[in-house]
């Protein structure tokens, strides 16, 4: 039987415009053809379109923007990311801007007031309805990162005393309901939400049916001042959908949704994994040259800073170095693998951490696994290098002086990785930020101390 699929070029990604798709936007910007990239833009989600905006760079993004500016919508503008956000509503009409504005949900429009100022934020103020004004500049009161600024102020709401039937017939008829909503809370005379029914169990039931006999296990209320990470932890948690967002009154006044959830839980891993390699979250590939050094030397010059610790341990044992030169080709060996074997245990004391598998009451049992698996790699590894020491150098004492550096290094390495997190978790630090420059510093200074100092102590 014939293959009758076609072509495919595996460079290319099947969730992702087509190689042959952005040569032929590029054409179009070269010839500033309006036309043809409406034409091929048309098609494509939102979201590859606002990837597609973000990866030009500040020259083609202005072309991009002049042809094609009176199609941005809502959805584009709530997917573009935040850190050319502001460079992308500058440039557009006041009109389409105002537009776009207003097929966003409440939520959308908070995250993007908070990168606007001036003339543009009053823009897109104005631009809103009475109603979704007052909702936006009310989250904009609450903290940032907070469930207050995550949450959208349009609520699908029935009283507890009604019925599936009339709870159908009532959003029939109702003209204003959010464009994607998955819950109909249920609230008592006070506003105060008291349980939850799914679409799904609503349109399956009986008209007859009471809402408050159908109501979900899974309900739970999020306070406003709630951290935002700490609601995505939840929605990870206990597989919630959406949860409604109370105040301190214990009041509705918005819900989140398990996309805005994921969203923050997405943003956490990524800043968690810049911090790691020691690159601020606010880094991004639409950056300057300027901008990106600007951003990236602090951390090298802690780098350098921590880099002339190490340098100075060294320096104590220039003698020993001097008398025995081999010395100097296996100090990278030890301190190597000291940093790698800490950053295997940072970067999963860390996560573990961010996803509260981490705590006070198993952190004993995670250092003691972690000190067994530092002390059985340390010795494995000393029992190869010990022979490589003794085997190139034709030394027995250098070997056991190296297999000995190895097996303690290596065990401060698996217990740095875990115990530096827990330490900057406990001070009110994120673990993320600090802890790499820790433990490789630990690492370093630890294994050249007790290599040359067994050197000098054995072989001297």
């Amino acid at each position: 039987m014939t293959d009758q699929r076609p072509d495919i070029d595996p460079d290319d990604d099947d969730f992702a415009p087509s190689r042959a798709v952005i040569a032929d936007i590029s054409d179009a910007l070269d010839r500033g053809d309006g036309d043809r990239l409406d034409a091929l833009l048309e098609p494509l989600h939102a979201a590859d379109i606002a990837d597609l905006i973000e990866q030009l760079g500040p020259q083609r993004r202005r072309e991009l923007l002049r042809l094609y500016s009176g199609e941005i919508d809502g959805e584009i503008l709530a997917e573009i990311d935040e850190s050319i956000r502001e460079e992308v509503v500058e440039q557009l009409p006041r009109d389409v801007l105002a537009d776009a504005v207003r097929e966003m949900d409440t939520d959308d429009v908070v995250d993007l007031l908070e990168d606007l100022e001036g003339p543009e934020r009053e823009t897109v103020l104005a631009a809103l309805d009475d109603p979704d004004r007052v909702a936006v500049e009310q989250s904009l009161t609450y903290p940032e990162y907070s469930a207050g600024r995550l949450m959208q102020s349009e609520v699908v709401t029935a009283p507890e005393h009604w019925t599936v039937g009339e709870t159908i017939d009532h959003l029939r008829t109702e003209e204003v309901l959010p464009d994607q909503f998955y819950h109909v809370i249920l609230v008592d005379p006070r506003r105060h939400p008291i349980g939850y029914v799914t679409l799904g169990r609503l349109l399956s039931s009986q008209r007859a049916t009471r809402l408050r006999d159908i109501v979900e296990d899974s309900f739970r209320t999020i306070d406003v001042l709630q951290e935002e990470g700490d609601v995505a932890y939840a929605f990870n948690q206990y597989h919630l959908i959406s949860a409604p967002v109370v105040d301190a009154h214990g009041r509705l006044v918005g819900v989140i949704t398990m996309d805005d959830a994921m969203s923050v839980l997405d943003e956490e891993h990524e800043e968690d994994f810049l911090r790691l390699a020691g690159v601020g979250p606010e880094n991004s590939l639409s950056d300057g040259v300027v901008d990106t050094v600007r951003r990236r030397a602090p951390w090298l010059l802690v780098n350098l800073l921590t880099a002339n610790v190490s340098a100075f341990v060294i320096s104590r044992f220039s003698g020993t170095i001097e008398a025995i030169v081999a010395l100097a080709a296996l100090m990278p060996i030890v301190a190597s693998m000291g940093g790698n074997a800490g950053t295997q245990s940072l970067a999963v004391a860390v996560r573990a951490l961010a996803t509260k598998d981490l705590t006070r009451s198993n952190a004993g049992r995670v250092v003691w696994r972690e000190t067994v698996v530092g002390l059985v790699n340390g010795l494995l590894f000393a029992v190869i290098m010990g022979l490589v020491g003794y085997l190139a150098y034709g030394s027995a004492a250098l070997g056991w002086v190296l297999a000995a550096a190895l097996v303690i290094n290596l065990l401060v390495a698996a217990l740095g990785g875990v115990m530096v997190p827990l330490t900057l978790e406990r001070m009110g630090l994120d673990p993320a930020l600090a802890a790499g420059t820790f433990v490789t510093t630990l690492t370093d200074v630890i294994g050249f101390l007790a290599f040359l100092g067994l050197a000098t102590w054995v072989l001297i």
